[in-house]
C-alpha cells in the first residue's frame, strides 16, 4: 500500500514503489533540457509523473556518473551528438503530448 511519501509507477520489469524522498536510488527533474541529456547520455527514464498540470516530473535510476552529467549539463560543458539529442528531445515531447 502507498502513502503520501510514496509514488507508484509501473516500469518495464514490474510493478516498483518510489519513496519521493529516495534521492539515492532515483533522480527527479522538471526540466525537459536536462531529461534528454540524461537519456542522450545513456541513463534510463523510469517513468514521467504528470500530477501537475502544467510540468511533468522526469524519473530516472540513478546511475555511475550521473551527478557528473547535471554538473557538466548546468555548467554548459557536456558535450552530446546533436543529431541524437534532438531525437530524444522529439521522443520526450511525443510522450508528453500523446498519452
Amino acid at each position: 500500500m502507498t502513502n503520501k511519501n510514496t509514488k507508484k509507477f509501473l516500469s518495464a520489469e514490474e510493478d516498483e514503489i518510489i519513496p519521493l524522498e529516495d534521492n539515492t536510488n532515483f533522480f527527479f527533474s522538471f526540466d525537459l533540457g536536462l531529461a534528454t541529456a540524461l537519456i542522450t547520455a545513456g541513463f534510463s527514464l523510469v517513468s514521467l509523473d504528470r500530477k501537475n498540470l502544467h510540468k511533468a516530473q522526469f524519473i530516472f535510476r540513478r546511475g555511475d556518473g550521473m551527478d557528473e552529467v547535471v554538473d557538466a549539463y548546468w555548467a554548459d560543458n557536456l558535450e552530446l551528438k546533436a543529431r541524437k539529442y534532438f531525437d530524444t528531445l522529439k521522443m520526450l515531447k511525443n510522450r508528453l503530448y500523446s498519452e
